[in-house]
């Protein structure tokens, strides 16, 4: 089985593979204060509480956004496994151009849900990713991934307008009676809610402006579940996307 890890700047996501079957998953905090023992426990620990042996793991696919974890999961990925171990970065096999003037730039997760985003709905399309940044990745009618949109993620924003006001206080990511707040509980859940709703509306239609014609707009990332009821310009919710993108990487790099 492949096991699939995506490193980000707040959560960890781990999937194991069995061919495209996604069967088992994990979120961990990310922390790259931790050694490589404790990361390799607790790796180990996640699998087996899941009845998941080391011996079962044929390779190992890796995107992260945090340097010092990526080396780590390198080293404990070639350790429990034979196979190699794909580390999405320059210089990796990912069958897309990128088409944007610094192709070094563009994130390892961003590339593997534009790959998988092209494979599973066709082209032109649009992902929009929720994690600490809500990014959008556009790839085109041609299946080139021509750039995208970082924004503040909900809760980087939310933490902002907290830390910086004297009275205010975090609230749970839950719709209010109204959109009009009948207290401040509330109406810090409308502009949370329905400001970043609006956000991605707004720039989902520029984007699908820019490409013309019809255009498939998917979601994925922590968040999705939150936000997207809340959106009119996108629908679809995929939960796997950056692992099916690891898995396809890995597959066009050891084959």
């Amino acid at each position: 089985m492949l096991l699939t890890i995506d490193v980000g700047n707040t959560q960890t996501v781990l999937g194991l593979l069995d061919g495209e079957e996604v069967v088992g998953h994990w979120r961990l905090t990310t922390n790259p204060e931790q050694t490589e023992d404790e990361l390799r426990i607790s790796l180990h620990t996640m699998l087996a509480v899941d009845g998941f042996a080391w011996e079962s793991i044929t390779g190992v696919a890796v995107s992260s956004v945090v340097p010092a974890l990526t080396h780590m999961f390198r080293e404990i990925g070639s350790s429990v496994t034979s196979a190699p171990v794909v580390i999405v970065g320059p210089g990796t096999k990912t069958g897309m151009p990128i088409l944007i003037d610094n192709p070094r730039e563009v994130g390892a997760d961003r590339i593997a849900n534009a790959v998988a985003a092209r494979g599973r709905y066709g082209t032109p399309v649009v992902v929009v990713d929720f994690g600490t940044s809500t990014n959008f990745d556009v790839v085109s009618v041609d299946g080139e991934y021509l750039g995208g949109v970082i924004s503040p993620g909900l809760h980087i924003a939310t933490n902002a307008l907290i830390s910086g006001t004297a009275a205010l206080r975090r609230v749970e990511y839950i719709p209010p009676r109204s959109p009009i707040g009948k207290g401040t509980v509330e109406a810090i859940q409308s502009g949370a809610l329905y400001g970043h709703a609006g956000l991605v509306d707004g720039i989902m239609e520029r984007l699908a402006a820019e490409l013309g014609g019809d255009v498939t707009r998917v979601a994925t990332g922590g968040l999705a579940s939150t936000i997207v009821p809340h959106c009119s310009s996108v629908s679809t919710i995929d939960e796997f996307l950056t692992l099916e993108g690891l898995r396809n990487i890995y597959e066009l790099n050891t084959t």
